[in-house]
């Protein structure tokens, strides 16, 4: 065999094996939480919006929830706004608040709305804010306008969903006092997976998947149970900057959610590569903690 026809033969078995998952996916959400320098490399977001349309094409409900720190961060620094960070979270004071609006709500969530759309009418941008979405009140006066989730209204998605269109949350929180708060996204992520009863969370990052040791890049973890996730969270055996990501794991799976997953958003095409594969890549938590096939998972 040349290696031409060897060359499209192993697309075809690339197809062939994809075809159970996307009869397992078929009509399911899917929230994709995006975020990390996958947001800041034209290269990666050009990527990521290939593979969002593509799942949609193929049956599935993508839902982007998305953050922007390192432009909250840099149009802060522009502005000659202290920026200050206390376990993880931003300090958010009113002034700031209107900084967070803007960079998420007016240029992050538009640019990765007009990156999907450059292959047609497929998505539309929203803030937790619209439709009352995303519901908080203030986490801590010390930290300013920064909001834990009280409750989310997935009318707006669901209607969205229902029109056939690809909805990408910004993830601001709207206050019963009237006020917009910060909503960590990775929480704000879990949360509506929950309750849109989604059959995947995936989280896109800077790193390959969760480590047992961070300073060990061979102690990857590529599968782990809901039990066992906890367990790690509990015995501080988290890597504190993924530390949100693996709580917003366990909510999303407690929440109802089938599968959580943690993944190299720089790695080209990982979101196909864990959703169409056997064996996917990064790290996947279920509630028994193994990877199957999708025959053994049911979807033949």
């Amino acid at each position: 065999m040349n290696e031409h026809m060897q060359t499209l033969l192993d697309k075809a078995l690339t197809l062939t094996e994809a075809l159970p998952w996307i009869k397992r996916t078929w009509g399911r959400t899917v929230v994709i939480k995006y975020g990390g320098s996958a947001m800041t490399d034209p290269a990666m977001r050009a990527s990521i919006a290939d593979d969002i349309v593509l799942m949609k094409l193929v049956g599935v409900n993508p839902v982007i929830v998305h953050g922007g720190g390192p432009d909250i961060t840099a149009y802060m620094e522009r502005l000659g706004m202290p920026v200050e960070f206390r376990n993880g979270l931003r300090v958010t004071p009113p002034e700031a608040m209107e900084v967070v609006k803007m960079v998420l709500v007016g240029k992050n969530n538009k640019d990765i709305v007009s990156d999907i759309n450059s292959h047609g009418r497929y998505a539309v941008g929203i803030s937790g804010d619209d439709g009352n979405l995303i519901r908080a009140r203030q986490l801590d006066p010390a930290l300013g306008m920064v909001g834990e989730v009280t409750g989310v209204d997935t009318t707006v998605v669901d209607d969205l969903i229902s029109d056939g269109f690809i909805p990408v949350i910004a993830t601001v929180g709207a206050g019963e006092d009237g006020a917009s708060y910060n909503i960590n996204a990775d929480t704000a992520a879990g949360e509506i997976a929950a309750a849109l009863g989604a059959e995947k969370i995936i989280f896109l990052t800077d790193v390959d998947g969760l480590y047992a040791d961070f300073a060990d890049k061979g102690s990857l973890i590529s599968a782990l149970s809901l039990e066992q996730a906890r367990a790690m969270v509990a015995r501080g055996e988290v890597e504190k900057g993924m530390l949100p990501k693996v709580q917003a794991c366990v909510r999303a799976l407690e929440g109802g959610v089938s599968r959580a997953h943690i993944l190299n958003g720089t790695t080209p095409h990982a979101l196909l590569l864990e959703v169409y594969t056997d064996a996917g890549v990064g790290t996947m938590i279920t509630r028994n903690g193994e990877r199957v096939t999708a025959a053994e998972d049911g979807a033949v």
